[in-house]
């Protein structure tokens, strides 16, 4: 008995450490003190504004003339309503803050100066994404209704489209994984992989395996992944741990607690390149929950796309524009550029359209909402939709509902089982709206949609990191892929109908019942929801 009492205690011991343990990195972790710092930022500012606003009778005067000018400046900006109705409200209810606060936000030389980066970038691979006059006579000839989508994601979104697209729809984070790890061991020349979350564990150490393996044996590797990992992820020195093993590792805009709008761009990609020859996007970050080997929202539903061919370019340009943002030396972009594809592999579905594009948040252009919008503005039988996020612009409010009203087939799969309570409440405030103008909801019952997917009659489809949110419409760097006529379009509908008879339908008569203080807390945030 005094071993068993022994062992008791001991394990006693060990889980009050762990608890002990937990509560210390609680109270005195990088998060913590990350956002304890903006808030003493933030009180700073606040309390300093409203000191001279108090103080200083001036100072009013001046707030109320600033106030105005910027009130015009707004009204007469092609920015999104709600972005314009967030700002006015902020400085109608504290002038002197809301005054400050938008000042602040535009006058930053950080955010500027990465945009022209961005922008010198493009320039610099604009050679290697000219578009194929072939392709484009093909378009003009069968496929005239979508040369018009074509050639804005070309001319506005500065991608071109490929013709004989080469595509493998993965219909969960756990095909992907199998399929990238055998990508991975095959791979000979280089590996680029940009990924907006990475997770210690099974996935995240298999896959470092093979990267290890593959460094050693001469392979270039380049590893890329959001500063948001360093809050909590991944130790802030973990890119050194990397450059030991031989892997190439950044770190895009690492979090430091500085109030800066630069850090609310985030790199919310994920991409894989291998050899030029395969190429990798959709919404499976590199983390156990993402191939359901952590439960955390019950099961994890995603989707991401292979993609072969000469449209993989469009990824690897994608990868080293990130990549180059913060380098002075010129890429050699000869080097990861394919000129000649082999067989594909079994399983890709070949024909048709494809159109590889990035979306950056430092231009005025919203590729992946006009993408988007276009999709539900031609659909002439159906358009389906899997997102994790609603959170939606009027222009997309109005579009969904139109589409409804002219007989078109318009569904949503939302999660069940948010991953943010905060933004489900948000979501929620849109159903009422859109079930009445003939909108049908459903939510995912068995855990948590991640996917972002959009298909329609039939014949075209968009697969990547694009939430019908505000954050990757407007303020994340974000990619996908356009298809057209391509039969991998038969398996993204096939998927969206296999995970919809998993679904249960939303009602009216459910919006009504619905929480009231979820209600409540969903209307109030409507206020910020161009942040979210």
């Amino acid at each position: 008995m005094t071993e068993e009492t022994d062992l008791y205690k001991k394990a006693e011991d060990e889980r009050l450490l762990r608890r002990l343990g937990g509560l210390w990195k609680l109270l005195f972790g990088r998060t913590t003190m990350f956002v304890l710092l903006l808030l003493i930022q933030a009180m700073a500012l606040l309390g300093g504004s409203y000191f001279l606003g108090s103080k200083v009778i001036v100072i009013n005067y001046v707030i109320g003339f600033l106030s105005v000018l910027i009130l015009v400046y707004l009204l007469n900006s092609n920015s999104d309503a709600n972005f314009k109705l967030m700002w006015i409200i902020l400085i109608a209810s504290v002038p002197v803050f809301g005054v400050t606060l938008f000042i602040y936000t535009r006058i930053q030389p950080g955010t500027a100066s990465i945009a022209n980066r961005v922008e010198q970038l493009l320039n610099e691979q604009r050679t290697y994404l000219a578009p194929d006059r072939c392709t484009i006579e093909r378009e003009l000839v069968d496929a005239r209704q979508e040369y018009g989508i074509f050639k804005y994601i070309y001319e506005d979104g500065h991608y071109p489209s490929y013709d004989d697209a080469c595509v493998k729809y993965l219909p969960s984070g756990e095909e992907k994984f199998k399929e990238l790890m055998d990508q991975l061991r095959r791979a000979e020349k280089f590996i680029f992989l940009e990924y907006f979350i990475i997770d210690r564990g099974q996935m995240w150490d298999a896959v470092l395996d093979v990267l290890k393996a593959k460094a050693e044996q001469g392979v270039e590797v380049r590893l890329m992944y959001d500063g948001t990992c360093t809050l909590s992820l991944l130790p802030r020195k973990y890119p050194q741990e990397m450059e030991q093993l031989g892997i190439q590792c950044k770190v895009f805009a690492p979090m430091v607690p500085f109030l800066s709008t630069h850090q609310n761009n985030r790199d919310h990609r994920k991409i894989a390149v291998i050899d030029g020859h395969v190429a990798f996007t959709g919404g499976v970050n590199l983390a156990d929950e993402y191939i359901n080997r952590r439960l955390r929202f019950g099961h994890w539903k995603d989707a991401s796309i292979m993609v072969e061919g000469k449209a993989v370019n469009s990824f690897t340009l994608m990868f080293l524009q990130m990549w180059n943002i913060d380098e002075t030396r010129r890429e050699e972009y000869h080097r990861y550029i394919v000129t000649e594809t082999g067989s594909p592999d079994p399983g890709m579905k070949q024909g048709g359209l494809i159109a590889p594009f990035g979306d950056s948040p430092l231009d005025t252009e919203a590729v992946g909402e006009k993408v988007y919008l276009d999709i539900i503005n031609r659909a002439d039988k159906y358009v389906h939709i899997m997102t994790p996020y609603l959170i939606l612009t009027e222009t997309m409010i109005h579009s969904l509902i139109f589409a409804a009203q002219r007989g078109i087939e318009v569904k949503i799969i939302l999660p069940h089982i948010p991953d943010k309570k905060y933004a489900y409440w948000l979501a929620r405030t849109y159903y009422g709206e859109l079930i009445r103008g003939g909108v049908k909801i459903y939510e995912y019952t068995p855990g948590f949609v991640h996917a972002k997917v959009f298909v329609s009659d039939d014949i075209r489809g968009v697969t990547g990191t694009i939430n019908l949110d505000y954050r990757s419409l407007y303020l994340h760097f974000e990619c996908a892929a356009y298809i057209y006529n391509n039969p991998v379009v038969d398996d993204m509908e096939k998927d969206f109908q296999k995970t919809l008879r998993k679904c249960q339908r939303i009602t009216l008569e459910e919006c009504r019942n619905y929480s009231v203080p979820a209600k409540i807390a969903g209307r109030a945030l409507r206020i910020v929801a161009p942040l979210m």
